[in-house]
């Protein structure tokens, strides 16, 4: 568990939960899955000191499943948020490197290291708790981001700090939204490999399983996003139902709302590049299905051609070979030799007018 104090110009990070809230700013505390059900009773208690309020059953029970799709839910107390990050598993970056073998294996193993694990935040006035998975990549991020903007050392993005829980929580949702450009670039990268395998004309493609993992992790794909984006929604329908206040309140929701179209607009472009993935598969696929049933008619006429050659020069034969006596050529010594010039001139000739019709060759 870590816990920091946060305010206009002012932020520390805390050895342990206070007894009362600071007089200015507000409390981030950002703890694992695990941690935040073995601290569940302390942390209820200070809530309640704090707040007037704790964390429902429920929604405790949001936090903690691993398997909740992103949705957003509020009290009067809270509001309570649960998104799904999109990014690529530690220990993955490899995949993304351009020495890579490109193999079906490859590609496979860069879908499995799709990490959508879910990170909860509950948003109280002045309290924002953070339940994160095991590795709390993005509680660590935020932390040294948050103290390189304190000490004047970070210049990229907003240069002050979060004024408010909710403000947080939308910069912490719009970095795991931009965390997928990443993960764009790597399944871009493994998609491109297997369509140049599935459009291989000299290849013979037979890893089938690959190409149907590809497709249900990509529909998986916009199953989160698609949920991201309601999510978000309806956070900003709710954003609009919060009571009207002072200039000050009213500027600070505003600019919130400003936030949450920024992310709402990041997680549309997401979806938009993952369905694109999407179709791009399934063309793939269909055009694959079009050189092979090519290949199967180029193979099919030419055998056609060669059985149209030889079917007179059968006939030649079958005539040559009757059991009469009295059969042109049969009794000259040079009857082989003219039989033998007819068929090889009839062959040639058939071959060349088919060539000219273009029904031999791979040239339509």
């Amino acid at each position: 568990m870590r816990i920091f104090h946060l305010s206009d110009s002012l932020y520390e990070e805390l050895a342990a939960l206070p007894e009362d809230l600071p007089s200015e700013g507000f409390l981030w505390i950002g703890l694992p899955r695990r941690e935040f059900e073995l601290q569940l009773g302390m942390l209820q208690q200070r809530l309640q000191r704090w707040t007037g309020a704790q964390l429902l059953d429920l929604h405790v029970s949001d936090l903690m499943n691993q398997q909740l799709p992103s949705h957003f839910d509020y009290t009067s107390w809270y509001d309570l948020m649960v998104f799904r990050r999109l990014a690529t598993l530690p220990g993955s970056q490899h995949l993304m490197a351009d020495d890579e073998p490109h193999t079906p294996g490859a590609i496979e193993q860069a879908f499995k290291s799709i990490d959508t694990s879910p990170v909860g935040f509950a948003v109280f006035d002045r309290v924002l708790i953070t339940v994160h998975p095991g590795d709390c990549q993005l509680r660590d991020y935020f932390a040294t981001k948050l103290g390189a903007q304190q000490e004047g050392r970070d210049f990229r993005g907003s240069a002050r700090l979060p004024s408010s829980p909710a403000e947080l929580m939308l910069r912490m949702v719009n970095h795991m939204v931009d965390s997928y450009l990443d993960l764009r670039r790597l399944l871009t990268r493994q998609l491109t490999t297997l369509q140049g395998l599935l459009l291989d004309r000299r290849g013979h493609f037979r890893d089938w399983p690959v190409v149907l993992f590809a497709r249900d992790a990509l529909s998986k794909l916009e199953d989160i996003c698609e949920d991201q984006r309601s999510a978000v929604q309806e956070w900003i329908d709710a954003l609009g139902e919060w009571p009207a206040g002072d200039l000050h309140a009213e500027r600070e929701r505003e600019l919130l709302r400003v936030r949450s179209r920024d992310v709402l607009e990041h997680i549309e472009r997401v979806l938009t590049h993952v369905r694109r993935l999407e179709t791009s598969a399934e063309t793939s696929m269909q055009m694959h299905f079009s050189l092979t049933g090519e290949r199967t008619n180029n193979i099919m006429r030419t055998l056609t051609v060669l059985t149209a050659i030889f079917l007179p020069l059968n006939l030649i034969t079958g005539v040559f070979g009757m059991n009469f006596d009295t059969l042109p050529l049969i009794h000259r010594a040079t009857g082989f030799w003219i039989a033998v010039g007819v068929m090889v001139a009839l062959a040639i000739g058939l071959g060349a007018f088919f060539w000219r019709k273009r029904y031999l060759g791979t040239q339509q």
